[in-house]
Parts: structure tokens; sequence; C-alpha cells
């Protein structure tokens, strides 16, 4: 087994006290393929200053004028983020989301019968086993 040298031992990173982070899933799930780089620039930004439910309330102003773009190159920067689910958006509100897959949805459970409705056996015995109709 190979030892690990840190080449810069006295700049070891450690979690600081204020929340921030990337999730690594960025790039094991290919999330970081696709965006522009403004995108990702703004990606970055966005983790950078989140808090630890993701929000960021940094004014598009503020965004722009330290990404150093336009506000139609902001915008078509966080259209791409929304677009590839990695932000949401709702003015002034940023939110970072998590990378976890998403949840398969529940099939839609049919409407119970009410009393004196009419039902097949076939019906009948397929609700009490559990079968999708």
């Amino acid at each position: 087994m190979k030892t690990k040298t840190l080449p810069c031992p006295e700049r070891l990173r450690h979690v600081p006290r204020q929340f921030s982070w990337i999730d690594q899933r960025l790039i094991r799930n290919r999330h970081i393929q696709g965006p522009s780089p403004r995108a990702l620039a703004l990606y970055l930004f966005l983790c950078t200053v989140a808090d630890a439910e993701g929000l960021s309330y940094y004014s598009d102003t503020s965004t722009g004028a330290l990404l150093t773009c336009s506000g139609s190159e902001l915008r078509a920067a966080r259209t791409e983020l929304a677009a590839a689910g990695l932000i949401a958006y709702r003015c002034p509100l940023y939110q970072v989301l998590s990378l976890e897959p998403k949840a398969a949805a529940a099939p839609a459970a049919a409407p119970e019968p009410r009393i004196g409705d009419v039902r097949s056996v076939g019906e009948i015995l397929r609700a009490m086993m559990g079968v999708p109709q």
C-alpha cells in the first residue's frame, strides 16, 4: 500500500467553523459536465456563500460584480444551473440543491371505493394483495 505524503503539511485543510462545502457527487455523477464555465463559477460561488440549508441571499448586483459578469450573463448561468437541477431560484433567494438521487415517485393510489360501489372479485383480490391495477 502506498503511503501518502502531503506536499504542504502546514496548509492541511480543516473543516471551517462556518458551513461551506462542495459535494463530490458533482464530479462522480457528472453534474459538472454540461454547464458552461460561467454557470459552474456561479455554482462554486453559491456553494461557498450558502448557509447550511443551501440558501444564499447575495443580490444579483453583488454576485455579478464578484463574478465579473453582466446581468444577462448571470441570468443565463442561473438558467443553466436550474435546468441541470443544481439550484433553485426565487428572486432574490438562491438555493443550492441536494445532489441526492431523486426518489422515485410513488404510484398514484386508486381512490378508495365508497360503500355500495360495485367491484369485481378480481379488483378486491388485487387490492388485498397490493397488486397495482
